[in-house]
């Protein structure tokens, strides 16, 4: 399956937002409901609230990506993500709120670098460990056949 990258790309703005929120207001079940977003879409990067959202507002407003991605780096990068949501929502209601904000401030930076740079840090990740295995496989390939699913 293979993506258009701007979708992720779009979910880590609203992630970043999110985690923004979270830190401002310390709010465990708002961390909560974001690992919710990361176990949907771990599962599959096209269901995720903010891929549906993407497809139904922003994508027919734009022209079709010149690159896909596939979706087993964004699946492993929604994995990472749902940990520190999850950890900085446990964390927040069993009254450590420093592990929370230091959690929830790690997944605002990756979000963030995502959303401003083109830089996803758990698909970078995955890219790595695929490469360390002797099985590397391509970020990004051409858009020429396939329609992007997100």
């Amino acid at each position: 399956m293979l993506l258009d990258p701007r979708g992720p790309r779009f979910g880590a703005v609203l992630t970043a937002i999110v985690f923004v929120a979270v830190l401002v207001t310390g709010a465990w079940w708002l961390a909560l409901a974001q690992a919710v977003v990361f176990a949907v879409t771990a599962v599959d990067p096209r269901r995720g609230p903010y891929a549906l959202l993407f497809r139904a507002l922003v994508a027919p407003r734009l022209p079709r990506p010149a690159e896909l991605e596939p979706a087993a780096p964004v699946r492993f990068s929604q994995v990472v993500g749902l940990v520190f949501a999850l950890g900085a929502a446990l964390a927040y209601l069993l009254g450590a709120p420093v592990v929370g904000m230091t959690l929830a401030g790690a997944g605002l930076a990756a979000a963030f670098l995502n959303a401003a740079f083109d830089l996803c840090l758990g698909c970078e990740g995955y890219l790595a460990m695929r490469r360390l295995t002797g099985r590397p496989m391509a970020a990004r390939v051409p858009a020429a056949g396939e329609q992007p699913t997100s």
